[in-house]
């Protein structure tokens, strides 16, 4: 008689299926926006957080400076984002958002808020807060496991 697969096994592979899901959904909502992930990633991290450092931005997304370099490059080049020289740091960057660039990641938020309720607007709350706390509990364990992500 076969074994019968373990309850964590079983809750592993629903969180693989979900995460090929949502990168899905991810990849394809922010081509509409004629974006990467990556590049998302960076506006997403200047929507929320303000203007910031290229070296705190690299350190905030958990690529190498190189990196987002090439990320701001392309971003600047479509006019989301602006370097401007460090008002007190002469020798830092600073990278925010243009007014074009705040559009667009409201754009995204839009879509964030729409999927949001789409999946959880007849939830009730207690077990939304509940599948909230859990989820944070694996996201803790996820890091714990894999020290390289930081986020």
């Amino acid at each position: 008689m076969p074994k019968r697969p373990s309850s964590a096994r079983v809750s592993l592979d629903r969180l693989f299926e979900l995460a090929e899901v949502l990168g899905a959904m991810v990849q394809r909502g922010v081509a509409e926006h004629g974006l990467t992930t990556a590049r998302a990633g960076v506006l997403w991290a200047l929507f929320h957080e303000g203007p910031m450092t290229q070296r705190a931005l690299a350190g905030r997304l958990g690529v190498t400076p190189r990196n987002v370099t090439g990320l701001l490059d392309a971003l600047q080049e479509n006019g989301l984002v602006v370097r401007e020289a460090h008002p007190t740091d002469r020798r830092a960057t600073l990278v925010s958002l243009t007014g074009r660039g705040r559009e667009v990641t409201a754009g995204l938020r839009g879509g964030h808020d729409d999927l949001a309720a789409a999946l959880f607007a007849d939830m009730p709350p207690g077990q939304l807060d509940d599948f909230t706390i859990s989820l944070a509990q694996v996201i803790e364990r996820l890091k714990a496991v894999d020290p390289t992500r930081q986020r």
